[in-house]
């Protein structure tokens, strides 16, 4: 019988979904190994990986005859929904919550804690083995040069997918606090904790922009005109992350369409680093609207258009509504501001994915959707507290373009 160990577990996916792995070690109280774990999932996220070695992890305690487990992970995700903090959104996640729960009540008592990235090493290379494994890098084989958003590089693996948190730094730090101007907002709201602060840019002038079009799921580019205000965006950012010191090192983070990657890939040219993409990032599906301007698609659909204009639950004829959209993005601000807390992230997206951003930063309704304006190229700030607290920065900021 073990008695008393610690569970130290970790996961990862290269591309989220890409081919991903989990790692799981138990130690005696003394850091003696007692087991590892480790495996591949084929394709899956960072999140189903991190869930799965916790599962491991469990699982080779319980086979030990553990009566005691500390758990340890890097995910902030992980351990604030197993400690029953926050709540499971994802339907993908609750049946490997659930089993990971079962094999808790095995034990007399489980405690989760979040620990840094670099304090989970042995974890951390059992899954970036197993990713290897997934992505067909044999022994002795080169890895390719990981997507990795900038970040302090004592805590950033080699290898991490491109959604994952580039080190999440402490949830409550004893810094300094950063500029005198977030330390106020902070002041003023009651707000507790370092923040988590989104730049929300939206991509630059596309042809379908100038001729306002509804632009959704179409893969276009980037006018010349576009391509420049990506690069003026691009140093407006720097600077204002150069302002900020040491917390001036942001991740970039993107919607999956090349328009935003494209403008992403600007900020990554001034910032350092790598873009990472998300597809909870990507535009609202106008399904057979897209393409079409305001005057077309309520000629084709005029009494759906009239509906959709006044009702976030309307969906366009083979799209998504806002409603539908606003679930994707919450989804996703949820796993930013977990998996990059205290930290600064480079949001580049699409009109709609920005302002629901905002809108859920406001604790607004929907009908703020329809009373904002967002220019391309324009830069939104945005401040998400480790207890709820939100503070909006700035909004469709172009001072850069002019």
């Amino acid at each position: 019988m073990a008695g008393h160990v610690v569970v130290e577990a970790d996961g990862g996916s290269r591309g989220n979904p890409g081919p991903a792995g989990y790692g799981a070690v138990v130690l005696d109280p003394a850091g003696d190994v007692l087991a590892e774990r480790q495996g591949g999932l084929g394709t899956a996220t960072n999140n189903v990986a991190e869930y799965t070695g916790l599962v491991e992890g469990l699982r080779a305690a319980a086979e030990l005859d553990a009566r005691t487990v500390d758990v340890r992970m890097d995910s902030k995700l992980v351990v604030e929904q197993m400690s029953g903090r926050w709540r499971i959104k994802n339907e993908v996640l609750r049946p490997l919550a659930a089993r990971a729960a079962e094999l808790a009540s095995r034990f007399d008592t489980v405690t989760y804690t979040w620990i840094p990235r670099g304090r989970n090493t042995r974890a951390d290379a059992l899954a970036n083995e197993a990713m290897d494994e997934q992505a067909g890098l044999g022994a002795g084989q080169a890895e390719p040069a990981p997507a990795e958003p900038a970040s302090p590089a004592a805590e950033q693996p080699e290898g991490r997918a491109t959604t994952e948190p580039s080190g999440q730094g402490e949830l409550f730090t004893d810094r300094e606090p950063g500029p005198s101007a977030a330390t106020a907002a902070a002041a003023w709201s009651g707000a507790v904790g370092a923040p988590t602060r989104l730049y929300l840019l939206r991509h630059g002038q596309t042809a379908m922009s100038i001729d306002r079009r509804y632009s959704g799921r179409q893969d276009v580019e980037l006018t010349e005109l576009g391509v420049w205000q990506a690069g003026a965006a691009a140093k407006r950012l720097a600077a204002l992350c150069a302002d900020r010191g040491d917390a001036g090192r942001a991740t970039v983070l993107s919607s999956p369409l090349r328009r935003a990657v494209r403008t992403a890939e600007a900020v990554t040219g001034q910032l350092g680093g790598s873009v990472g993409t998300h597809s909870g990032l990507r535009e609202t599906d106008f399904g057979d609207w897209d393409g079409l301007t305001f005057g077309e698609a309520s000629e084709r659909d005029s009494a759906l258009h009239s509906a959709w204009l006044g009702d976030s639950s309307v969906r366009p004829p083979g799209g998504e509504s806002f409603d539908e959209v606003h679930e994707r993005v919450a989804a996703t601000l949820d796993e930013l501001v977990a998996d990059y807390a205290g930290q600064e992230v480079v949001v580049v997206s699409h009109v709609t994915p920005i302002k629901t951003v905002l809108r859920i930063a406001l604790a607004a309704g929907s009908n703020v959707l329809y009373r904002m304006h967002l220019d391309p190229a324009s830069i939104s700030i945005v401040e998400f507290y480790p207890d709820g607290n939100a503070s909006v920065r700035l909004v469709n900021d172009t001072s850069h373009l002019s």
